[in-house]
């Protein structure tokens, strides 16, 4: 994917929130929010825009990256791994350098020869379809990476998570032929539906992004009337309401967008789907035909949730901290009512551990029972244990949207939140499971 105009690269829901979630939205702020949660911090030795995850942050950070990539993998994309640094002639190619080069670091002088920090991932993934020779039994071919890309911003626009310097990005690429293209754009919108589902993000808008006057873009009207007419043709067809923006396409091709809007009012773009003609051309990509003739692919760029850093950041604010289950750093907190039952606390926490689940015991030491509640509210699942429930190898759970539960087995608890938190549900509890 190629990277977007500045401030715009792709880095509410039944959660269990309480009844005011949405009014407090407006007030949550990601940087401080993540600090206070110990999700994310940065350091002046490090340098600005250049955040380091805490253990919590880097659990939800992980937890969204295996999400994406086993997506992908149901999708049929297949997974590689590029360096971040190029030589200087890999975007001179692409049409980076001509188009993009003052969001880019400077060159470094290797051996001779010119190196630079990659400001996207596309050019790397077209240089690996070249590198093998490919039939049209093969198309479409879905190539993704989570890999790392860099931007130049300068120090005036940094902040948090949602405008840095080194981006780790979820990218993709598909490279297909001219009458696969509206199918394989209609599913990266379907994929990017899905996973707002399960995030508990609402877009705020659709966006079809055109050249506009006065920018740097690639010289070839044909092509560009090509990918729009596609890329109209698969909003008309999805039903979705769309408005068509100029000035806001990527340097070689028209795209879709996914704005969502933060607590602040801004919107932003979070992911997008795009047509491309350009690279395909440059890079001299082809594929043989049924005719036993060389073809040239179609490259669609696609990103799911885009940078994971923006993403991190539209989730820290949405949800002011309180996460979907399948997401919570800390999933369950056990909560043993005296020093007594912190054997049996510990043991339910090691099961958790082994069910995939992420918990933490809370004992006495750490407060009052009232205090450890309160403390651990942004926490899905409380699982309080007292002598009764120590003795019956049960807990009496307490959902982060205030409801109580009778105490349960904790093989039944552990096998239900297990079940919600696998199938990436929004939902604290399933009602009909518990009835």
């Amino acid at each position: 994917m190629s990277p977007k105009p500045r401030g715009e690269y792709p880095g509410a829901s039944p959660c269990g929130h309480s009844p005011g979630h949405h009014e407090e939205t407006a007030m949550h702020d990601h940087r401080q929010l993540g600090r206070e949660l110990g999700l994310f911090d940065t350091d002046p030795l490090i340098g600005a825009g250049l955040p380091y995850w805490l253990p919590d942050g880097a659990a939800i950070r992980h937890t969204l990256e295996e999400y994406i990539r086993g997506a992908e993998r149901r999708a049929g994309y297949r997974h590689v791994y590029s360096p971040v640094l190029g030589k200087r002639e890999l975007y001179e190619i692409s049409g980076h350098w001509a188009h993009y080069s003052d969001d880019m670091f400077p060159p470094m002088d290797l051996g001779g020869e010119q190196f630079v920090l990659r400001p996207s991932l596309c050019p790397h993934h077209a240089v690996i379809f070249r590198s093998r020779a490919h039939s049209y039994r093969e198309l479409p071919l879905r190539m993704a990476e989570l890999g790392g890309m860099y931007r130049s911003e300068l120090s005036g626009v940094l902040g948090g998570l949602t405008r840095v310097r080194a981006i780790q990005l979820n990218d993709a690429h598909i490279f297909c032929t001219l009458d696969q293209v509206a199918q394989e754009a209609r599913g990266a919108l379907e994929m990017i539906r899905r996973a707002y589902e399960a995030l508990g993000i609402t877009p705020s808008r659709y966006r079809l992004s055109l050249p506009g006057p006065g920018g740097k873009y690639v010289a070839a009207p044909e092509k560009w009337e090509r990918s729009t007419a596609l890329l109209t043709e698969v909003l008309d067809g999805s039903g979705l309401p769309y408005e068509a923006a100029e000035g806001e396409a990527a340097f070689y091709g028209p795209k879709i967008d996914v704005q969502v809007t933060d607590g602040a009012g801004r919107e932003f773009t979070l992911s997008t789907v795009q047509v491309d003609f350009h690279q395909p051309e440059r890079f001299g990509l082809r594929y043989i035909g049924a005719d036993g003739a060389k073809h040239r692919p179609v490259m669609i760029h696609r990103s799911i949730i885009g940078s994971v850093e923006r993403a991190v950041a539209h989730l820290i604010e949405e949800h002011g901290g309180a996460f979907p289950a399948w997401l919570a750093p800390t999933q369950v907190a056990v909560l043993p009512i005296s020093d007594a039952e912190l054997p049996n606390a510990d043991a339910f926490a090691r099961r958790c551990a082994e069910a995939g689940l992420r918990a933490e015991v809370r004992g006495p030491a750490s407060g009052t029972l009232g205090a450890r509640i309160r403390e651990a509210r942004l926490v899905p699942y409380q699982a309080v244990i007292g002598a009764k429930e120590a003795v019956d190898d049960r807990v009496a759970l307490r959902l982060r949207d205030g409801r109580r539960l009778e105490p349960l087995p904790s093989q039944d608890v552990l096998a239900r939140i297990g079940a919600l938190v696998d199938t990436h549900s929004t939902e604290v509890w399933d009602q009909a499971a518990a009835a």
